[in-house]
């Protein structure tokens, strides 16, 4: 345990930053796994869901949550499963 204030203050603001992290990852699986399904399934809201999964991924990034390459590659692989999907 951290005795000194500034120290005892960095704990609490990774806990935090930590907490959110793990919000944000959260949204963003979730929001993948509903533009795969919806890309799957040929649902007609699928361009929609992602629309909302690239916002997301981009948020992600944003934010530090994930590297940028990594967000690159999540929204490069959603667009081309749903072009594949359009094209069938």
């Amino acid at each position: 345990m951290p005795n000194i204030k500034s120290a005892i203050k960095r704990v609490k603001v990774s806990k935090n930053k930590a907490l959110q992290n793990s919000i944000r990852k959260s949204i963003l699986r979730t929001a993948i796994k509903k533009c795969k399904t919806a890309i799957a399934s040929n649902d007609p809201e699928a361009v929609t869901l992602l629309k909302r999964a690239i916002e997301t991924i981009d948020k992600a990034a944003a934010k530090n949550v994930i590297h940028k390459n990594t967000a690159a590659r999540k929204k490069s692989k959603l667009v081309r499963a749903y072009n594949a999907a359009v094209k069938n």
